[in-house]
């Protein structure tokens, strides 16, 4: 949000006359318009197939559109990009299903994009001139921030997508600012008019207040009624700026996701930024240095059609034998082998994960099957990483890195839903940062991997600027559980007369566990928030260990500061007291920093009365009993093994932080 004045000073007056600011290109002159031939038109009665033929024509550069659609969770986008589809009879109405793009079961269920998707749509606009518009989808939540971003690079325009009922959020304005970043045209879109709850006059004034965009012109639509589609496609057409003609140079593509496919390898899907590619041309992948050999190269409409060559402003999909996604990263950059570009597009990054956990099976004979299962979400997930872990408690298993939580949650139920696993997973924890008495600099992403406190110089762990956008009534609730966080106060701002941006500074760590369902209960829903990574921080940070019946367990260690180690051991300790079972013997657990025990509890074993026998007699004879009894039990114990049921390895995330 350090963003915001910039932009909105920048952009407010500007950003409505953007298109026709930009220099028109010329006609593509290496692309005469062929037609796609017959052999390679879509199977028929698949989506889209009596389209195919058509959807492929070839149109001048200047009648190419590529756009984006940028929304809050559950604002409408999956919903108004089905609309688009049907418009323009890219998908016949019997085909169509809701949320088309939303490929993913687990997409359509919760009602959000993971895996992004694009499409290619025919359009004749009301002049009769042939438009090609390319809908590039994206991911809708903070984890996948990189992608979004890489998305948008390969676009000219965004559809700026706002619930007229709810307003301006969070994500709408990290979207927007991404957009912006990337000089894209925002063309904005009220939807949901026909709620009885929608506000129109409101939302376009928090727009045009809080965001800067000119809502003189906003599309006002219902995309659950197809009401004002046809407004969209002619503001597509008219606002966006077509891509720019650059067919002379050499070949640069932007990927900007790819997936793996069990026949052909990795399927890259990517933009032509600069020049045309060719089926058989030998490639360049510019950051991992790999080549491969193209056999297929085509275009999603939106079933896969296969063309000769792509040019210039062109989105499509390739196939070249590639193994493994590693070697197609997203935000890489295409050349040709023999006339290389002088260097790749800008934004490239390597994706690294930043929230880490134990995945381990129920049952110990399928962890080699869950070692294949992960192999193979790797080849579709370059993000995914994980290592094999021993836990004394829960035997083998994997420890997995993920972008977020949301990343870490549907790994893990696509685990257990395609590949049949029962699996427990430990309590998340972030990447920290630590510097030892040597001056060597390790990342730690477990506990059990940190130093001893004599062999530590520092600690430093991630902190992010978290922004959260809540209606006025509720900013006491979220300063106070901000700060409780050990969040540092940034800055406040008054959107609109109701609403209000607070900025804090806050460890990682603190968000990823229970923050957001927090936020939203002490909001009463109403509150939205976003985050994203400043670097890191030195902390006094301490490795709280767990010990159950004197065994360390390594799961439920922890590492937090200094200040809150004695409260959370509290809580930790209690809550498995609750969780864990009664045995015949007598279970201490203990929460300790180093040898120091901080907190104690002790689980009551299981106890017969021996003495029910001595109705009468010396006291001698039931002193002899008991203590007969009482060795019984410290055999058991040095003996016996406690087992901790996955409820417990949860504990950390259901403690009570209010």
């Amino acid at each position: 949000m350090a963003l915001l004045g910039a932009h909105c000073g920048a952009n407010s007056s500007s950003l409505r006359n953007l298109a026709t600011k930009r220099s028109a290109p010329q006609l593509c002159r290496a692309a005469p318009a062929p037609t796609v031939p017959n052999e390679t038109a879509l199977p028929a009665g698949g989506p889209g197939a009596k389209y195919a033929a058509g959807q492929c024509t070839k149109v001048p550069v200047k009648n190419i559109r590529n756009f984006s659609i940028i929304a809050h969770i559950d604002h409408g986008k999956s919903t108004l990009a089905d609309q688009l589809l049907l418009k323009t009879n890219t998908v016949a109405e019997r085909d169509m299903v809701e949320q088309f793009m939303d490929s993913n079961d687990i997409e359509r269920e919760r009602g959000i994009t993971i895996k992004l998707n694009s499409a290619r749509m025919r359009y004749t606009d009301s002049q009769g001139e042939l438009y090609a518009l390319n809908l590039i989808d994206t991911p809708g939540h903070v984890d996948f921030a990189y992608e979004v971003s890489r998305s948008l690079a390969a676009c000219e325009g965004a559809l700026l997508v706002v619930d007229a009922s709810q307003g301006v959020e969070a994500q709408t304005l990290a979207n927007v600012w991404l957009a912006l970043e990337n000089d894209l045209e925002v063309i904005p879109v009220l939807n949901k008019i026909d709620l009885p709850g929608a506000d129109p006059d409101r939302v376009i004034s928090e727009i045009e207040d809080i965001i800067g965009l000119d809502c003189t012109d906003i599309l006002k639509v219902s995309a659950k009624v197809g009401l004002g589609i046809d407004d969209v496609l002619e503001a597509i057409v008219k606002r966006v700026p077509p891509p720019k003609n650059t067919v002379d140079k050499p070949l640069r593509a932007l990927i900007y996701d790819s997936y793996y496919d069990a026949y052909r390898g990795v399927i890259c899907q990517f933009r032509v930024v600069d020049g045309s590619v060719s089926r058989g041309d030998r490639i360049l992948m510019m950051n991992t240095g790999k080549e491969h050999i193209v056999d297929e190269i085509g275009v999603l409409a939106p079933n896969k059609v296969t063309v000769d060559t792509l040019y210039c402003g062109e989105v499509g999909y390739m196939a070249a034998q590639i193994k493994s996604v590693k070697d197609a990263r997203v935000g890489d950059t295409i050349t040709l082998s023999k006339n290389q570009a002088q260097e790749p597009l800008p934004g490239y990054v390597e994706v690294q994960p930043m929230v880490y956990c134990g995945l381990f099976p129920t049952d110990s004979n399928q962890y080699q099957d869950l070692r294949v299962a992960l192999d193979k979400l790797q080849l579709n997930d370059a993000a995914l990483r994980f290592e094999p872990e021993i836990s004394t408690a829960m035997g083998f298993g994997f420890r997995c890195g993920f972008l977020g939580l949301l990343h870490m949650e549907i790994v893990q139920e696509r685990l257990e839903r395609e590949y049949n696993l029962q699996l427990i997973t430990t309590a998340p924890t972030v990447i920290y940062k630590c510097v030892t008495a040597d001056g060597q600099e390790l990342m730690i992403n477990s506990p059990a991997d940190l130093p001893e406190p004599q062999k530590r110089r520092s600690m430093a762990e991630p902190y992010v600027r978290l922004e959260m956008v809540t209606p006025t009534d509720y900013v006491g609730n979220l300063i106070e559980l901000a700060t409780s966080r050990r969040g540092e106060y940034q800055e406040m701002r008054y959107l609109t007369e109701n609403r209000t941006t607070l900025v804090f500074d806050i460890p990682l760590a603190e968000v990823v566990t229970d923050y957001f369902d927090v936020l939203k209960s002490r909001s009463k829903g109403y509150a939205s928030m976003e985050y994203q990574m400043i670097g890191f921080r030195e902390n006094d940070l301490v490795k709280l260990e767990i010990k159950i019946n004197g065994e360390p367990a390594d799961a439920l260690s922890v590492i937090t500061h200094r200040d809150n180690s004695y409260k959370l051991g509290k809580q930790l300790v209690s809550k498995l007291k609750e969780l864990i079972p009664r045995q015949m013997f007598k279970v201490p657990i203990q929460a300790c920093i180093g040898v120091k025990v901080i907190a104690s509890e002790q689980i009551a074993p299981y106890r017969k009365d021996v003495t029910a026998k001595c109705y009468g007699g010396d006291i001698s004879r039931k002193k002899k009993l008991l203590s007969k009894q009482a060795e019984g039990k410290k055999r058991m114990k040095a003996l016996g093994r406690v087992e901790v049921p996955q409820e417990a390895f949860m504990a950390v995330l259901n403690l009570d932080n209010d």
